[in-house]
């Protein structure tokens, strides 16, 4: 559900003000002294506070008559990633609360009001827990940084929403419907249009299910474009048994957000009007539910993708390559644009190489792949470029059909570079990005900005690539 915690900007800091949250550094001296009343230097020594970020010291004090709180925050070195900390454990301090009337530091202010947003975010289906902080109230800050703030946090929780919704409830038609709600341009490819189009991926995939696949067209359009146009394709399976080479019961129970980067697409595209995006973008999504059943692909099928292109399907599991590169086939062939990213679940191999804190990109052109690289920098969704070792593109031979979904023996290993290899070989010959979500995109923890479940990880990054980039 949408962040319930709404945030205002005050000019001064109320003098009833009941909770009141006050940044400090190493020097232990907070930078607002007025209306403490207490000797917050030799009360931050009392606990041995180091002023390092997320730390927090909790104080009672007069006020109005009664009593209130002080919560001195630390800030560390006052980087966007110790605001970020720091925020988002102010958040937590005051779940249950009315107000928190917090006295901005110094620095990312934008940083700061995103994350301490963020760490407000909860998922519950049912009326038990401690809700979060009502209010924010940031006093001192910047207006139009706060702004910014909410309308990304705003984003990235509505793709957290879609990813962690039950797939009793999700399936292609319903994240269309979703998808329609975002307020631009739409277009929707049903079972039949998918068929007499020629999208043999998507339709593969979607057999399995009694829920028919979807392929989702999203568009952008800014009132004076720069003469540059941007897709994204989100893969949007809304949930992976793993079809006839079934998962184990344990790797199911995360699968409803395995379409976590379709979800990313959709909040992008509904955001970029309100942040003023300069450029055309349009969003694909390609939307299936992968099931057993006795329609389901099987293994050893040859489907024929978009474009003509035929894949041998070894493992039914790896199903969301077959979905995207319909998506990417059709983009090169159709949209014409000037650069493609791709957003994926993809493999579970990414995630013993990167862990859950950092996503992969592959890339075939440098420029783009630093662009992404620096804007998963600043919006602290990190991302480290990985190799597309053309050594390894003997793992997709088949010998009845143009390429294998997966390798066929163990010779090579490298399951995520191989997964970027075989999409790349629908991407064209245009600058292309693959972003692997997979470790980053669900959260096993209730921890900083992050609650279990899905992340959003992917809206921070890719809103301040078009918008800033």
């Amino acid at each position: 559900m949408p962040i319930e915690t709404t945030v205002s900007v005050v000019a001064e800091v109320p003098d009833d003000a009941e909770l009141l949250a006050v940044p400090y550094t190493s020097d232990l001296t907070p930078s607002y002294a007025a209306g403490l009343h207490l000797p917050a230097p030799d009360v931050l020594a009392h606990y041995e506070a180091k002023g390092e970020a997320g730390e927090i010291v909790e104080v009672p004090v007069a006020r109005g008559g009664g009593v209130g709180r002080v919560l001195l925050y630390g800030v560390g070195d006052g980087s966007p990633r110790a605001l970020r900390k720091a925020a988002s454990a102010l958040t937590r301090k005051a779940k249950g609360r009315d107000t928190l009337t917090v006295v901005v530091p110094e620095g990312d202010q934008e940083a700061f009001a995103e994350a301490a947003l963020l760490a407000a975010y909860t998922y519950k289906i049912g009326k038990a827990g401690k809700k979060a902080v009502r209010t924010l109230a940031f006093a001192g800050a910047d207006e139009a940084q706060v702004e910014r703030a909410r309308i990304v946090a705003r984003a990235v929780s509505l793709a957290r929403d879609l990813a962690n919704t039950p797939s009793s409830v999700k399936n292609p038609a319903w994240l269309a419907e979703r998808a329609a709600e975002r307020g631009v341009p739409m277009r929707v490819w049903d079972e039949e249009q998918l068929q007499a189009d020629g999208f043999g991926g998507i339709l593969a995939v979607g057999r399995g299910s009694a829920s028919p696949p979807r392929l989702i067209q999203l568009s952008y359009t800014p009132a004076e474009p720069v003469d540059r146009h941007i897709v994204l394709v989100g893969k949007g399976i809304t949930f992976d048994s793993g079809g006839l080479s079934l998962k184990p019961t344990a790797n199911m129970k995360t699968q409803k957000t395995d379409m976590a980067g379709g979800a990313v697409v959709i909040a992008v595209l509904g955001a970029l009007a309100e942040l003023g995006a300069p450029i055309r973008v349009t969003g694909l999504v390609a939307a299936a539910e992968n099931m057993p059943s006795g329609t389901a692909q099987r293994p050893s099928d040859v489907i024929t993708h978009y474009g003509g292109r035929t894949v041998e399907v070894l493992n039914t599991d790896a199903e969301g390559r077959l979905v995207l590169a319909d998506a990417l086939a059709y983009a090169d062939a159709v949209l014409d644009p000037d650069a493609v990213v791709d957003l994926a679940t993809l493999t579970g191999a990414i995630t013993v190489a990167l862990g859950r804190n950092v996503g992969a990109v592959y890339a075939s052109d440098d420029t783009l792949a630093k662009q992404l690289v620096e804007a998963g920098q600043a919006t602290d969704d990190r991302l480290w470029r990985m190799p597309l070792i053309e050594d390894y593109t003997p793992a997709l031979e088949s010998s009845i059909a143009d390429l294998a979904n997966v390798e066929a023996g163990s010779r090579f290993g490298a399951g995520s570079i191989t997964a970027a290899l075989f999409l790349r070989e629908f991407a064209g010959r245009r600058p292309w990005a693959h972003l692997d979500i997979a470790g980053v995109g669900r959260s096993t923890v209730d921890d900083g900005v992050l609650s279990k479940g899905a992340t959003g990880f992917g809206v921070r990054l890719l809103l301040e690539w078009l918008t800033r980039g």
